[in-house]
């Protein structure tokens, strides 16, 4: 047990000062105005999503932007009538594309996106969600931003709902934990490999994704922000932040919710490993689990260890409560968050080896989706 609260108390003091900061409220793009506005093409892959495609699009052709835009829908097979929802807004800038039948090999979402950059005449592609609501500036602080640091693909994590009392526990803690795996500082740091970005907001030179490949590169993928992220920083310079501009709508009113956001690509991030699977559930235990156990059952100067690696994880979850406007009070109880989390990875790896895959806008996702 003093061993244990050892190595916990260590991989926290090395967490708080050795990885990225990534505990940090920041960074957060004011809005701004861009010197130049090159044409801009933004795609909205939709499927089954009438009951928000019409506040995120509005919100799209509301844009305060000086430029060329265009908004491009991707209907991805839906029967909610979310065509029908869009049609409504009879707007020119507004081109609805409906995707021919996905080919194998090809994730449902990338399919639609590659469907859209088809018909994209923009010098800037924007990804978004159709769950997401845009503030009239944001467009325009993402390109100023990308035009003014020379960067090649500017994304951000919008805000997530946090109303609802599953989403107060369980939705700060998965930002928390986003930001854990892939610290800002470092995806914004041009010598550093950690690379990551946020699919609901990411706006990528048209010529940059070409020289990846294009979507066509990454087809398979399902994180696909953090894939194409990868590929962009290999060669040129990408940004992550968080959206003061832009939220999401999709509500995740119960825990089951959640929990089957996470287990639809947690196995997916560990590379289908159950080896890395073991290393993640062993160092979640470490990191979350050990320093309240041996504070509670411990002795001694053990005891003292798991205190300060439990405090450690307790003030660097502040920021993160902050930002969500939630308690301080629920710092503390973070371990039991994380035990969560860590028991909706191990029920992602047993959907993928009992074949059931995981349920997604009635579309089963597996290893080869």
């Amino acid at each position: 047990m003093s061993l244990l609260a050892a190595l916990a108390l260590a991989v926290w003091v090395y967490l708080l000062f050795g990885h990225g900061k990534f505990w940090q409220a920041g960074p957060t793009l004011l809005p701004a105005i861009p010197r130049h506005c090159p044409p801009v093409s933004i795609v909205v892959p939709a499927r089954d999503e009438a009951e928000h495609i019409g506040r995120c699009l509005r919100s799209l052709l509301a844009q305060e932007y000086k430029g060329v835009m265009r908004v491009i829908l991707v209907d991805d097979g839906s029967n909610d009538g979310t065509v029908v929802v869009a049609r409504k807004l009879a707007d020119p800038r507004l081109t609805i594309i409906d995707a021919p039948p996905r080919p194998p090999g090809w994730s449902g979402k990338l399919w639609a996106l590659s469907q859209g950059v088809a018909a994209a005449d923009g010098e800037l592609l924007f990804f978004t969600d159709a769950d997401i609501v845009h503030q009239p500036a944001h467009l325009a602080t993402l390109v100023a931003k990308l035009e003014a640091d020379g960067l090649a693909l500017v994304s951000e994590m919008v805000a997530l709902n946090c109303a609802s009392p599953a989403e107060r526990v369980l939705v700060p803690a998965f930002v928390f934990f986003f930001q854990l795996l892939y610290p800002f500082a470092l995806v914004n740091d041009p010598g550093s490999r950690v690379a990551a970005a946020a699919g609901g907001t990411v706006l990528i030179r048209a010529d940059t994704l070409a020289a990846v490949g294009g979507l066509e590169a990454m087809r398979g993928a399902l994180i696909d922000d953090v894939t194409l992220a990868g590929l962009v920083k290999r060669r040129a310079r990408i940004f992550l932040g968080h959206s003061g501009l832009a939220s999401s709508i999709r509500p995740y009113p119960q825990p089951i919710d959640v929990w089957r956001m996470v287990a639809r690509t947690a196995y997916v991030q560990l590379g289908y490993s159950p080896l890395m699977l073991a290393a993640t559930v062993i160092g979640m235990v470490l990191v979350w689990m050990v320093p309240p156990y041996v504070t509670l059952f411990g002795e001694g100067w053990a005891r003292l260890a798991g205190l300060l690696a439990w405090a450690a994880a307790a003030g660097a979850y502040v920021p993160t409560l902050r930002r969500f406007g939630c308690s301080m009070v629920w710092a503390p109880f973070l371990p039991a968050v994380a035990l969560f989390y860590t028991a909706a990875t191990v029920g992602s790896a047993f959907n993928h080896y009992f074949g059931r895959g995981v349920l997604w806008k009635q579309r089963a996702y597996g290893q080869t989706e």
